[in-house]
């Protein structure tokens, strides 16, 4: 079995490792049994293809789950306005934590993931999921950058470092802790989306001393830096001539005027309703490829605020878009925008019941290192996205025009609203944020 841990069966599917097997022996090819071999063999590839689709279905619904928690947990302790996650590549960080965690600090990782990363069909559905979009093609590119930071002379396990070397483009690199600056070293070379990673090197000191650094003392000697950028480019493209200002209204009730973006054209559309019956539509538009969405969520009243509908989210709702959203001719109105942010998850994964991995008296890797108490002492999120007319990084002129009149209904993102980046095949949620507003700088 997967080491799976239920804590709500409503809510959680069960993981099975093992495909299908025969009740009693096969029968044995011989006499009128070889005339219904290929009938057995029919069957059993049947059943086979239900249990993987099964798995990846069970996969994607925990993913979701974890993926709502972890953005949840996000929005209560981080006090931003726009804000943005990547739930998949947070959850590979965890996954490498999980390969070297023992007793109740690897219990405590795999109830909060839900599975254990030392299943094959688990780890291939994760770097699967990387893997898709990250191919570096014309038509999307996911650059992302799992690295554990270790003090040098700490010792590790050999079969620690052959699994984690497989495990992320970042792997295990040693560094003077006390000298690294964890919080700004690694946000431009994320948002550049240039080829390469720091993987099997030497990572040597920025210079300039580390803010925590202080209070880590000398016993600090691990720290987990994930860095995550993505660009695409739209099936059918927003035309820049079609782009206009228009005014976006804030939650405080206030105006700004932004860049909108206009298309007409075939769009997944679903309208939908919370527990607490608040009423919401879904949009999804394809990347290039179709292998990738970006689904943008608004309540329907305006008046009701993106928090409310932001507390009700569940990997249920999350799952049921698929089979609520209908191809509709609609005229699109999306702003532009682009976001970074940077978090400290230290405060965030014990919320989620990651507690014991940041106690220096309770965690155990020792799966990395024998001859060291180590913990993690810090955990850095860093994500970027850049939401364009043609979905890449490029930068126009916008011209103003007017709208054509159309009797195709309207799908108009003029307030907050939320937005997901989605893996179609896999179901994997690669980026979870919302726009409170797209004229918020840049950090």
């Amino acid at each position: 079995m997967v080491g799976v841990r239920v804590r709500d069966q409503l809510e959680t599917p069960h993981l099975s490792s093992g495909g299908p097997s025969w009740t009693s022996s096969p029968p044995s090819p011989g006499g009128e049994d070889m005339r219904l071999l290929p009938l057995f063999l029919c069957l059993w590839l049947v059943e086979l293809s239900c249990c993987e689709g099964t798995f990846q279905g069970s996969m994607a619904e925990l993913h979701g789950r974890f993926s709502v928690r972890l953005y949840q947990a996000l929005v209560q302790t981080e006090n931003v306005s726009n804000l943005m996650v990547s739930p998949a590549s947070v959850s590979l960080s965890l996954g490498l934590l999980q390969l070297g965690a023992r007793g109740n600090t690897l219990a405590q990782l795999e109830a909060t993931l839900g599975y254990n990363v030392k299943d094959v069909r688990v780890q291939d559905f994760l770097l699967r999921s990387h893997g898709d979009a990250g191919n570096g093609s014309h038509s999307a590119a996911l650059q992302q950058s799992c690295t554990l930071l270790l003090q040098r002379g700490v010792q590790l396990l050999s079969d620690f470092t052959r699994r984690a070397a497989a495990w992320t483009d970042g792997g295990v690199v040693r560094a003077d802790l006390g000298q690294v600056n964890l919080t700004g070293r690694h946000s431009e070379e994320a948002w550049s989306l240039q080829a390469g990673s720091s993987s099997g090197g030497e990572l040597s000191g920025s210079g300039e001393a580390q803010h925590e650094a202080p209070l880590w003392g000398q016993r600090l000697q691990m720290a987990l830096v994930n860095t995550v950028a993505f660009r695409g480019v739209w099936h059918k493209q927003f035309l820049f001539s079609s782009t206009q200002n228009l005014p976006f209204l804030l939650s405080d009730g206030t105006a700004v005027k932004v860049p909108m973006m206009h298309q007409a054209s075939e769009v997944g559309f679903g309208q939908f309703r919370t527990p607490w019956d608040q009423r919401y539509t879904v949009l999804e538009l394809p990347y290039l490829g179709r292998s990738l969405s970006l689904q943008v969520v608004l309540p329907s009243e305006r008046k009701t605020p993106l928090s409310s509908l932001e507390a009700q989210l569940s990997a249920r709702q999350l799952a049921s878009w698929d089979a609520g959203l209908r191809r509709t001719k609609m005229d699109v109105l999306l702003p532009r925008f682009r976001m970074q942010n940077r978090f400290n998850l230290r405060s965030v994964l014990p919320a989620m019941g990651v507690s014991d991995a940041f106690d220096p008296t309770l965690a155990d890797f020792t799966g990395i290192s024998v001859t060291e108490s180590l913990y993690v002492s810090d955990a850095f999120h860093e994500v970027g996205i850049d939401v364009t007319e043609d979905g890449t990084k490029a930068a126009a002129a916008t011209a103003m025009v007017l709208l054509k009149r159309s009797r195709a209904p309207v799908f108009k993102a003029d307030r907050p609203f939320l937005f997901l980046l989605r893996d179609i095949n896999t179901g994997s949620i690669l980026f979870m944020g919302r726009v409170m507003n797209p004229e918020q700088q840049v950090p």
